[in-house]
């Protein structure tokens, strides 16, 4: 009888590989009756892993790259902790990369990553060029890649995004129910993709509800506390919203600094809602309005569409895009007095 690989094992089970690993790694997250059944089949071909053989014949560094523009907002810190956990149940380890929104050290990274130090790449993307066709010039020896949160729209991999056009569209419908007249849409990058989706919700709230759009109460922001500053004070003495939109929560803060130092109460004379899963939103004074994401979910839907590229047995074609549902927190700072 010919020897029994891991790969004959699962085939005689009807299982993946990965399933089977982790039936033998004893991990947590696999159903106890299937893990007997591995087992005991196991058994009867006379199968015994050899981890470490096997991770030296298929040159795996049972690693995988996690690529993010930021670590101080609290949302990536949440996708990774989700990513991790998958991570760990399927036997590999995680590396971090911060690319601090800039488009060469994410080329770097992507680069440097496929001298074989990662299996594979969970990336939230920098967005600062136009041409990211040096991710398809690895042609088929690119490293598995799934974008999460942040893609690319010319870039054909697997992705998970949330419902950003509804949700946008929804928070600029609470600021309106609130007697929100002048709303100020503000956003750091409007050529991401995830900039222009949600753009578009708040285009579309003010449109349904004949609102008037004025192109200066979309307030192009910076990645630096000092510029935002100066920004969000001028666009608060000069235009004078009655509500603010903030594309990402480090604005939201840069709005409440501003607020303070100008003497502008919120939210008696100015609402405020935001793209943000800061766990401190409810002990902010006042408590912070938010979209929040399923961020740790998110990661973890990431990491599960990976695994599922690099499982051998798997569909080489998964599900290309996973969209989860944000949700509106409502607290004091849309409130009406």
């Amino acid at each position: 009888m010919d020897s029994i690989n891991i790969k004959k094992l699962a085939e005689a089970l009807n299982l993946s590989t990965s399933t089977i690993s982790r039936a033998f790694r004893d991990n947590s997250d696999i159903n106890s009756a299937t893990k007997a059944r591995i087992l005991a089949k196991a058994k009867e071909l006379n199968y015994q892993p050899n981890h470490y053989a096997s991770n030296l014949r298929e040159q795996k560094s049972k690693t995988i790259a996690v690529i993010v523009p930021e670590l101080a907002n609290n949302y990536f810190s949440q996708a990774i902790h989700g990513i991790e956990r998958v991570a760990r149940e399927n036997g590999y380890h995680i590396l971090i990369y911060v690319t601090d929104d800039e488009y060469q050290k994410e080329v770097t990274f992507i680069r440097h990553l496929h001298n074989g130090r990662a299996d594979g790449i969970i990336m939230s993307v920098s967005g600062e060029a136009d041409d990211h066709n040096y991710l398809n010039k690895f042609g088929s020896k690119r490293l598995p890649l799934v974008f999460f949160d942040r893609i690319y729209e010319d870039i054909d991999t697997p992705r998970v995004i949330t419902n950003d056009y509804n949700s946008s569209f929804l928070a600029t419908e609470h600021l309106i129910e609130q007697g929100c007249t002048r709303i100020a849409y503000l956003v750091v990058n409007k050529s991401l993709s995830i900039g222009k989706t949600r753009m578009q919700g708040y285009l579309d709230a003010l449109a349904k509800h004949q609102v008037p759009f004025e192109e200066n109460l979309i307030v192009d922001c910076s990645n630096s506390y000092e510029e935002n500053s100066v920004i969000i004070k001028e666009a608060l003495t000069q235009l004078k919203p009655d509500g603010i939109f903030t594309s990402v929560e480090r604005l939201a803060f840069a709005t409440y600094y501003a607020c303070y130092d100008l003497n502008i109460s919120i939210p008696k004379a100015l609402k405020v809602i935001s793209f943000s899963s800061l766990e401190i939103a409810p002990l902010l004074n006042p408590s912070l309005t938010t979209i929040t994401q399923p961020a740790t979910e998110i990661g973890e839907e990431a990491a599960k569409l990976l695994f599922t590229i690099l499982d051998d047995r798997a569909d080489k074609s998964p599900s290309n895009e996973v969209v989860l549902t944000s949700k509106i927190i409502k607290r004091n700072s849309t409130r009406n007095d």
